[in-house]
């Protein structure tokens, strides 16, 4: 293989994507190095038997600076999600509903039991309090854990605590102690507010393949991975050396850490196992995000991914997205019927019906980020001359994170390029 550019990037992720980017917009030549078959890290989606199944649930928030100032959202024909969820509580679902789009609706729910009346007030003066101000001045907030911002500050029951937030933004966190940053508690709860929780209509994967259209059509090597990188070369699996004046490492965070060594700390991990189920016909018959707030069987949450976009499932048949928090330690069958005996409780017995499609064990779907990680919410990424990291275990937990990250860092690289690391 012979390379010549001045940039070697090392993952086709979305911070790798973003970074090359900005490096193409300034004119400096780079490459990709992507050890996968495919860019889009862990944004990616399967056909399978004519249905998109993304790797893991995965929803993309309109109102990401990062996503509005680069991406085309309007190109990825969005798809949007209803404001709200359904929440399965004590054998039955109820409604949680957002007054600015479903008014009645979220007066009617003023009474049931997922919080009380004065929750339901307390979570739309939250609302409002974290929209007040500059993102930035959100971001240096007081930091603690969210289960702690969410009792002393937000003063919300337990009640609304275990029913509502647990199952949602564990959920979102993939993990339902609330033990992450409230910094990060705030910043995606300003995203809900502000704009849509969305999936482009051919799945996730639009969102890398929009990046990389806009790169040139040779700068992406997929299927070459890295064995080990030191000042300025990179080592291939295949022994092959590369040389360039900068090298970016643009990986998830664990093969950072070990490409890195003692420059990058291992991130904590995060997992999920999402299950893909075919029926003949939705559950909910809406796009809608299902929670569930008993606490009991391993879903925590569901949705009808072709209830959100039609071009998820072959005309005439539905796409049922069922995750967990964690990476189950069951065998896929054991994990079947686990998930099944739960979901029949909710749906009856259509869901014996139901056909597996496949079952994604993701270990790292994000780095943890505990009260404390955020205090800079920004890490550096210059590790020294001409070797640079980023990620979004280098900036907060999200998709915007990854996409700033990349950016941030080929501003770095632009401006060492500039001074011959002088």
């Amino acid at each position: 293989m012979t390379i010549r550019a001045d940039v070697l990037i090392v993952g086709a992720g979305l911070a790798g994507l973003a970074c090359a980017r900005r490096l193409a917009q300034a004119n400096v030549s780079f490459r990709i190095l992507e050890a996968s078959d495919a860019v889009g890290g862990r944004v990616r989606t399967d056909v399978v038997d004519g249905f998109r199944l993304d790797r893991g649930f995965q929803i993309l928030l309109t109102a990401y600076p990062e996503v509005r100032r680069i991406i085309d959202i309007d190109a990825l024909q969005p798809c949007r999600f209803t404001r709200g969820g359904l929440v399965r509580w004590s054998g039955k679902f109820y409604r949680l509903a957002d007054p600015r789009s479903e008014p009645w609706t979220a007066l009617r729910a003023l009474f049931n039991p997922i919080g009380n009346p004065i929750d339901k007030w307390r979570l739309m003066r939250l609302l409002w309090a974290v929209q007040r101000g500059t993102l930035e001045s959100q971001w240096r907030r007081p930091e603690q854990l969210t289960l702690d911002f969410l009792r002393w500050y937000g003063g919300f029951s337990a009640a609304m605590i275990d029913r509502f937030f647990r199952p949602f933004f564990g959920g979102i966190f993939l993990e339902r102690e609330l033990v992450t940053s409230s910094r990060m508690f705030r910043f995606v709860l300003r995203m809900f507010a502000q704009g849509d929780a969305i999936v482009p209509a051919l799945g996730m994967q639009a969102l890398p393949e929009q990046l990389a259209g806009k790169l040139p059509s040779d700068c992406v090597e997929l299927r070459t991975r890295v064995r080990a990188i030191d000042p300025g070369t990179v080592t291939l699996e295949s022994g092959e050396r590369l040389n360039a004046r900068a090298i970016v490492v643009a990986t998830e965070g664990p093969e950072a850490a070990r490409l890195l060594g003692n420059a990058v700390p291992i991130p904590g991990s995060n997992g999920t196992t999402c299950l893909y189920y075919a029926a003949e016909q939705s559950p909910t018959h809406e796009p809608i995000l299902v929670l569930n707030a008993e606490h009991q069987g391993p879903i925590n949450h569901l949705a009808v991914m072709s209830d959100v976009s039609p071009y998820y499932a072959p005309a005439g048949q539905a796409l049922i997205s069922a995750s967990t928090i964690g990476v189950r330690p069951e065998t896929d069958a054991e994990l079947d019927r686990l998930a099944r005996e739960q979901l029949t409780s909710w749906y009856g017995p259509v869901v014996a019906r139901w056909r597996l499609l496949r079952i994604d064990r993701i270990p790292h779907a994000l780095p943890s980020q505990p009260a404390g990680t955020l205090r800079e919410p920004q890490r550096p990424m210059r590790l020294r001359p001409g070797c640079y990291v980023c990620g979004d275990h280098r900036d907060n937990a999200s998709i915007d994170g990854a996409l700033t990250s990349g950016f941030r860092t080929a501003q770095a690289v632009l401006e060492d390029l500039a001074t011959q690391f002088t």
